[in-house]
């Protein structure tokens, strides 16, 4: 398991911006990560009392941060990086997530990966229940 620390060493977010806590598995294709911050009330994605499922679309990217980094780091090197330029197919199916009472889960899959861009798709779910869907898109940097 890839703890909180090990992920903030991979990706440019950091402390409280730094979304998931812990890697479960990963490999070349796919990354399952699990965070329980969706609850903090001091969240830096709140706001009128409340966490909305829209944030979960960051949830995702970051995932594919966190994958990107790790792909980087078994290659010797260090993850370029990205900006979000798309996302597609998106469907929540929650309008909120900081009543959620456990951990939520992200699986995350690398669709395509070329030199300036990378597609990901992306579920995040609260036990078994689905709370969103879809796809990604970053452009890389140099």
């Amino acid at each position: 398991m890839i703890g909180r620390g090990d992920i903030e060493a991979l990706v440019p977010h950091k402390h409280a911006m730094c979304l998931w806590d812990e890697v479960l598995a990963w490999d070349a294709q796919r990354i399952h990560l699990r965070a329980s911050n969706h609850r903090d009330p001091a969240h830096p994605l709140r706001s009128d009392g409340g966490l909305r499922a829209l944030h979960l679309c960051e949830y995702g990217a970051q995932a594919m941060a966190v994958h990107g980094g790790l792909l980087a780091q078994a290659g010797g090197g260090v993850a370029r990086p990205g900006m979000l330029v798309a996302l597609r197919d998106v469907h929540l199916h929650v309008v909120r997530i900081d009543d959620l009472p456990q951990a939520i889960e992200c699986e995350a899959q690398l669709l395509a990966a070329g030199e300036a861009s990378q597609q990901y798709a992306f579920s995040i779910s609260h036990g078994d229940t689905p709370l969103a869907r879809g796809r990604a898109t970053v452009m890389l940097g140099p």
